[in-house]
């Protein structure tokens, strides 16, 4: 069986690469610096491997677990790595992201997403100031509608949060299938800077209209559940990697899904959650070397999953 493997951390960006999205070249001993993409609305780069937290940052605060994630946040953020993801109903994983990025002195390097999940825009509100509390800033890079959750209330509401400087930029997220049809329709009708959607190798439903949709209208695009919530890594137990896996860089089955998604040109970012330093390696090396043809994307989704 294929595992993940360590890597060096840090990166270099090269003026060109930077302006390009490529990575720039390394020094002796480093690693390249991370892929990037451009946000449509503002042309701000982002680096294409960003992390999210669901599941796996339910921690106590000074605890075990928090100082590994400690860890995992140092390697994310000395990769040059910048998006983190999370939402107020993650079991408390917006506070404890909160308190790492203020104990590491981390904020102002991380483009922070977050969620307004609320039924009423009086939720909404309430919900707003306790997720700044919660993450310890006054304003958050990226709000988000989850799950449409009463999007045609709750958007307008991010909309105004923006034009008070509270976030730079809105969007809506789903992350099942079912979300695909009103993502759609919400794409064609109502501008927005991002939207978030789950997009894997067995589940690429959103490449036939929605992230076809987001290029055309200039949407950028997270993609959430890369790994279908960890059954992929099941799927793949001692099954050996493509032989063409060495040609694009890829040395685990977690970096050939991850490179799947950001091989789709409309994506922006991947945002896969992890409590491991190992995994966390892993997952932001993918963000380097070469991206997947068509063809190969297309073998990866024929396997049997």
């Amino acid at each position: 069986m294929v595992t993940r493997r360590d890597f060096l951390n840090g990166a270099l960006w090269g003026g060109l690469a930077l302006a390009m999205g490529l990575p720039g070249p390394a020094r002796a001993g480093e690693p390249a610096a991370l892929r990037s993409r451009a946000i449509p609305a503002s042309g701000e780069t982002l680096p294409v491997i960003g992390a999210g937290t669901s599941g796996s940052f339910v921690a106590d605060i000074g605890g075990d677990k928090y100082q590994r994630l400690k860890e995992v946040m140092k390697i994310f953020f000395d990769s040059g790595a910048t998006v983190f993801d999370t939402s107020p109903n993650y079991g408390g994983a917006d506070r404890v992201l909160g308190a790492l990025l203020e104990e590491g002195g981390w904020r102002d390097q991380c483009f922070l997403a977050t969620k307004i999940a609320a039924d009423s825009r009086a939720a909404a509100e309430r919900q707003w100031t306790q997720s700044l509390a919660a993450l310890r800033t006054d304003h958050v890079e990226l709000l988000q509608v989850h799950n449409l959750r009463h999007w045609k209330t709750q958007l307008p509401y991010a909309r105004e949060l923006k034009e008070q400087g509270k976030t730079k930029y809105v969007g809506v997220t789903h992350y099942l299938e079912r979300g695909l049809d009103e993502m759609a329709a919400i794409l064609r009708r109502e501008p927005l800077d991002f939207i978030q959607i789950n997009y894997s190798v067995n589940a690429p439903e959103a490449a036939k209209e929605v992230l076809p949709l987001a290029r055309d209208k200039g949407v950028a695009v997270l993609i959430n559940r890369a790994f279908d919530d960890g059954s992929l890594f099941a799927a793949t137990k001692g099954r050996p990697l493509p032989g063409w896996a060495a040609e694009v860089g890829a040395e685990s089955w977690a970096q050939l899904f991850l490179k799947f998604a950001i091989s789709h040109p409309a994506v922006t970012a991947v945002i896969p959650a992890t409590s491991k330093p190992a995994h966390q390696r892993d997952n932001l090396q993918a963000g380097r070397g070469a991206l997947l043809s068509e063809a190969r994307q297309r073998e990866l989704m024929a396997m049997d999953w």
